[in-house]
């Protein structure tokens, strides 16, 4: 039976998303390696980075319920079209975010070897707004990906809302959140170089328990109005 969505605010637990991101690392680490090498592969493929991080999570979601999964599940085109769109989506937003920068480094442009003043005044609180848009976007679509890996939602504009809903109010902990795990995967860079290739994929497995909890809350009322219809 298919379950609807009740879109709402999530119950964001960091620790624990942490926890279980490391102790489902350590549980199944070869196999969770190797399939993030082979996403790591996809992504050079133009416009297939988000394609191959959404079927990663597929196999995370497969490995975690124990179910048969295959690394090369990640080389899968089903969804290409619904990441190809949210891309552009992104590319475009990005482009006209800038417009206004480049028209004025155009309009300014000085003849001589001097800067131009209203460039520079100009464009420190422009970069400044850039920086808190892009930020409160990615964090506004937070679960856009999930949502289309896990739940097979292919209207991006639907996801988008979603997403909008189960990130009320959580803004701070999902920026803290993807700080965090951020920067404990990166720690491989610190330890050797190569080491990075051992720790982030802990960003990866982190950031599945989040999507996974989620969803899970946002599932809950419609089983839980289920099973009291079925009681009466």
């Amino acid at each position: 039976m298919e379950i609807n969505l009740t879109p709402k605010p999530i119950n964001f637990k960091l620790g624990e998303y942490i926890n279980k991101g490391f102790e489902f690392l350590k549980k199944d680490f070869g196999n969770i390696f190797v399939a993030f090498l082979l996403c790591c592969i996809m992504s050079i493929i133009p416009f297939c980075s988000a394609l191959a991080m959404g079927n990663l999570y597929k196999y995370l979601h497969k490995r975690a319920r124990n179910q048969a999964a295959s690394p090369g599940e990640i080389f899968d085109f089903k969804d290409f079209m619904p990441y190809f769109i949210l891309q552009l989506i992104i590319l475009g937003g990005v482009l006209v975010l800038y417009i206004p920068l480049v028209i004025l480094l155009v309009l300014t442009m000085p003849n001589s070897d001097q800067p131009n003043p209203m460039v520079t005044v100009f464009m420190f609180p422009y970069m400044f707004l850039i920086m808190v848009a892009i930020y409160y976007f990615v964090l506004k679509a937070f679960y856009i990906v999930p949502l289309i890996s896990l739940k097979g939602i292919k209207d991006i504009k639907t996801a988008w809302n979603i997403s909008k809903v189960m990130t009320k109010g959580n803004l701070l902990s999902i920026f803290l959140f993807s700080f965090v795990v951020g920067l404990l995967a990166q720690i491989g860079i610190i330890a050797c170089g190569i080491g990075i290739l051992l720790t982030f994929p802990f960003l990866y497995t982190a950031n599945y328990f989040a999507y996974e909890d989620a969803i899970q809350q946002i599932e809950y009322d419609e089983i839980t109005e289920i099973g009291i219809n079925n009681e009466l």
